[in-house]
């Protein structure tokens, strides 16, 4: 399997919330192939334990592993934890801003939901893009940059708005970017969007309860991650047990075409188009 040419030993990779779930899997991931990694995450100790298990997941257990306390919706900790690990290795072959958090809001309740929300899973990846583009472009080098956005943000299912708008802004951000490296002449970066399934991490599952039948290991969303960055995708849509890419590519379609047949918005949840949208995935 051809991997993405930043992916080299002895190269550097920075990612945020990488102290649990897919974060810690894709550290883990990258110190196999001889990278060097710095981890974000909000708690010391959960640093600590998981730069002891990046160090066990290297080759030979020899892995150089930088920890920063970040709070990524502060745009001031996002810069220390870039200058943190320029300094370290003097060069960033890959950027995975993936840290987030769940439980927002309705469209008008929560607040204070809404802001924490909005502020890790949005703020946290513009801060990361704003804080890192520029300088890998510099670099001169193949380099990438993964924003962890969700298949919320694209199908945008009722409950959790907070959340959808925050994942939503992240697809939308991921794109630009996107156009904006391709068009930077002399541009060696590229970047992805990674679009997990249904997943069991501290996000998704209750503290200590038994993975879902339905639901992946971090390390299965690695697999496609990379797979898919050697391919040069940008939209990294993963299925899990209980969802396929067909059913994933088939809501994919129905949302957007709410918009292009002027249906009710979300009305693959409408009572009035239940059977049209059920018709539909057999199609």
């Amino acid at each position: 399997m051809p991997l993405h040419p930043a992916i080299q030993d002895g190269r550097a990779v920075v990612i945020t919330g990488g102290a649990s779930g897919i974060g810690l899997a894709a550290a883990k991931r990258f110190a196999g192939l001889g990278m060097k990694i710095a981890i974000a995450d909000l708690d010391d100790s959960a640093l600590a334990s998981a730069a002891a298990a990046i160090a066990d997941a290297a080759t030979d257990g020899e892995v150089e592993v930088v920890t920063v306390q970040c709070d990524v919706s502060q745009m001031d900790q996002v810069q220390s934890l870039k200058a943190r690990a320029y300094e370290a290795f003097g060069d960033v072959a890959v950027l995975m801003n993936n840290a987030g958090t769940g439980s927002g809001g309705g469209p008008f309740d929560h607040y204070d939901r809404w802001q924490r929300v909005i502020g890790a899973n949005l703020w946290g990846v513009i801060n990361g893009v704003h804080a890192f583009a520029q300088s890998m472009i510099d670099q001169g080098n193949d380099a990438m940059i993964v924003n962890t956005g969700s298949k919320q943000g694209i199908t945008c299912p009722p409950g959790d708005t907070a959340y959808n708008v925050s994942k939503a802004g992240v697809k939308v951000l991921s794109e630009g970017l996107q156009h904006t490296l391709r068009t930077t002449v002399g541009c060696k970066v590229t970047a992805h969007l990674l679009v997990p399934g249904w997943v069991h991490t501290g996000l998704t599952a209750a503290s200590g309860s038994p993975k879902a039948d339905g639901a992946w290991w971090p390390d299965q969303v690695m697999d496609v991650m990379f797979e898919a960055t050697g391919r040069g995708d940008f939209y990294i849509i993963c299925p899990d047990n209980d969802v396929t890419s067909e059913v994933d590519s088939k809501r994919i379609q129905w949302a957007a075409n709410d918009i292009a047949e002027n249906r009710p918005p979300l009305s693959r949840w409408h009572p009035d188009y239940a059977d049209a949208f059920a018709e539909f995935l057999k199609s």
